[in-house]
């Protein structure tokens, strides 16, 4: 392999650049191959989508010590990124319709918005990775593309869970 003058590397002897055509997002990698003469080809198209949600909630900590201020009741604004990963459509040009995502995640939404997240059945430790968790076991077995569930309590504290 060579570095060509734009910093692109080229494969000598079959008539086809391969060239990165994206940054990879984790362990995943898109090639674009273009044949001599400028047509593309998809060769292979790994891409992750994120579908992002905010809720807003009401939840203590019961198992953390007596005067913990997160076992107090207290609120967040939750953002919730649901990610999913696999091959895109060749013809269609893309992995799944984001209003799909919205459409899988809407029962849950309306389940977690504007209320006391201890009171939702299954939550009564409602920390940012079980919330992450309780998603995950509720949206995977109808978005078998799931391969993360963000929580974020904060802008600067977030939870993130993949799957067992």
């Amino acid at each position: 392999m060579r570095k060509d003058k734009v910093g692109m590397d080229s494969a000598k002897g079959n008539g086809l650049d391969r060239r990165k055509a994206a940054t990879p997002v984790g362990p995943m990698q898109n090639w674009l191959c273009l044949k001599a003469g400028g047509s593309a080809i998809v060769q292979e198209m790994k891409v992750a989508l994120t579908r992002m949600f905010q809720i807003e909630a009401a939840h203590a900590l019961p198992r953390l010590p007596q005067g913990h201020k997160c076992a107090r009741m207290h609120g967040h604004s939750f953002r919730i990124e649901v990610r999913v990963e696999g091959e895109c459509d060749a013809k269609l040009g893309w992995l799944m319709d984001y209003a799909d995502i919205k459409e899988t995640f809407a029962p849950f939404f309306d389940q977690l918005d504007h209320r006391c997240l201890n009171d939702v059945p299954g939550l009564d430790n409602p920390t940012s990775e079980n919330l992450a968790k309780w998603i995950w076991d509720r949206l995977k077995p109808a978005l078998p593309l799931l391969s993360a569930v963000v929580v974020a309590e904060t802008c600067t504290a977030r939870a993130e869970y993949r799957g067992d």
